[in-house]
C-alpha cells in the first residue's frame, strides 16, 4: 500500500477508537514518524495532509526541516542529548523525551539567547523498563516543579513509549497511570495553563492509546512501511 493509502487507514482507525472511547477525532494529532525515510516518503504523506512529523534524531531535522513546505512540523521524539540541544531549539515544534532538569535548563539556555519559549514533554517511563529513558511516575511532580520557574521552557504535557508487545491490551495499564498522573497534575494547578498534551501509542497500539486519552499518537511503521532490521517500530 501507499504512504497514501497506510495514512486514510491509520485515520479511519483513530475515527473509530474515538468513537468508541466517546471523544472527537481533532482531540487527537497524528505524528507521522518519518526516522530514517528518505524526504519523498514525507513529501507525499504531506500530499495527503500530514503536518506533523517525528523523527528520533536531530540530524535527521536538520536534514529535512529546510526542505519541507514550512507548515510541516517536526517533532523530537528520540533521547536528545545536551550537546544537540542548540541544533534543534527552533526548528523542532515540541520536545518529546525530557528527563532531567539538567536538560531542560541546557534548552532553557539555548531558548533564551534566541528569546524563545520552547514547548517540550516530560517522558515517562511508566512501565519501569531498564532499558528505556524516562522518568518514574513519582518523579514527575517534582521535576515539574522546577522545570515551571524556567522562563523559556514550557511544559505542554506528558509522554510514554509503553513495551514493546503482541498485544496491545497489555499496554492499556500503562496508558491508562499516565493518564491519571495527567489528570491529577492538571487538577494540582501546576503548569495548568499549558498541561493539554498527552503523547503515548505507535503503530502496535495507537488505539487503545487513543481510548485512554492521548492527545498526539506516533505512528511510523503503520504510514511508511517495514522499519529497517534493529530499528524500534514506531
Amino acid at each position: 500500500m501507499s504512504v497514501a493509502e497506510n495514512l486514510k487507514t491509520i485515520r479511519e482507525r483513530v475515527d473509530a477508537a474515538c468513537e468508541r472511547a466517546g471523544r472527537r477525532p481533532e482531540e487527537v494529532t497524528l505524528i507521522a514518524v518519518s526516522k530514517t525515510k528518505p524526504l519523498s516518503m514525507l513529501q507525499e504523506a504531506y500530499g495527503v495532509g500530514a503536518r506533523d512529523f517525528g523523527e528520533n534524531k536531530v540530524q535527521e531535522i536538520l536534514e529535512k526541516y529546510p526542505e519541507m513546505p514550512e507548515d510541516a512540523r517536526f517533532h523530537m521524539i528520540g533521547h536528545l542529548q545536551t550537546n544537540k540541544v542548540k541544533q534543534v531549539v527552533g526548528k523542532a515544534v515540541l520536545i518529546h523525551s525530557v528527563d532531567s532538569l539538567h536538560l531542560a535548563e541546557k534548552i532553557e539556555q539555548e531558548a533564551a539567547k534566541r528569546d524563545l519559549t520552547v514547548d517540550i514533554l516530560l517522558e515517562v517511563n511508566v512501565a519501569r523498563e531498564e532499558s528505556k529513558f524516562g522518568l518514574m511516575l513519582e518523579e514527575v511532580i517534582p521535576l515539574l516543579e522546577e522545570v515551571k520557574n524556567l522562563p523559556h521552557v514550557r511544559v505542554r504535557g506528558l509522554m510514554t513509549i509503553a513495551p514493546n508487545v503482541e498485544n496491545p491490551e497489555e499496554n492499556r495499564k500503562h496508558f491508562k497511570k499516565l493518564y491519571q498522573l495527567y489528570v491529577d497534575i492538571k487538577s494540582k494547578n501546576i503548569d495548568n495553563d499549558t498541561m493539554s498534551v498527552l503523547s503515548m501509542g505507535m503503530t502496535g497500539d495507537f488505539e487503545v492509546a487513543v481510548e485512554e486519552g492521548a492527545t498526539m499518537i506516533r505512528v511510523g511503521t503503520g504510514i511508511f512501511g517495514s522499519r529497517q532490521i534493529g530499528e524500534k517500530k514506531e
